[in-house]
């Protein structure tokens, strides 16, 4: 019988809620080596994560500038989308949960099968996969849990 998420999910995932202080979310990571944290809302519906990655300013983030614009009869018209300048800075100066976490992220069912995490993994790109069961969180996969599972079968 093929495993599914809730068979090779990790059901002590690490979660904060949105108003946590960042200075919580590094606490948590380095206390436990984690690499993720969920937040989750009052109803234990996963709206966020946070990864190491998430709290690492990279050199070609370092500098947030402007950007790049053109003033037309006295308004201003952006060349750059403004989205990515605006997460950037709500990153920097992040001091709670939520000015920090990646919103909705993509989860998978606790009934769907190893292939089936498999496939979102690979065509997301992620390497966590929140599990949920009815909307609720009930743990976290990882692409190395998944693997393993594929490999087991």
């Amino acid at each position: 019988m093929a495993k599914t998420a809730r068979d090779i999910m990790d059901p002590d995932t690490p979660t904060v809620g949105p108003e946590a202080p960042v200075d919580e979310v590094v606490r948590i990571m380095a206390q436990g080596d984690e690499d993720v944290v969920l937040v989750i809302n009052e109803g234990h519906r996963c709206i966020g994560i946070i990864t190491d990655s998430d709290l690492v300013i990279g050199e070609e983030e370092g500098d947030i500038h402007i950007p790049h614009y053109v003033e037309i009869m006295g308004g201003v018209v952006f060349l750059e989308p403004l989205r990515k300048f605006e997460a950037k800075v709500r990153k920097a100066v992040a001091s709670r949960a939520r000015d920090l976490m990646t919103e909705d992220p993509v989860t998978v069912d606790a009934d769907a099968t190893a292939h089936e995490a498999a496939r979102i993994v690979v065509e997301r790109h992620h390497n966590h996969l929140p599990v949920v069961d009815h909307g609720r969180l009930v743990g976290l996969l990882t692409r190395a849990d998944v693997l393993a599972a594929l490999v087991e079968e």
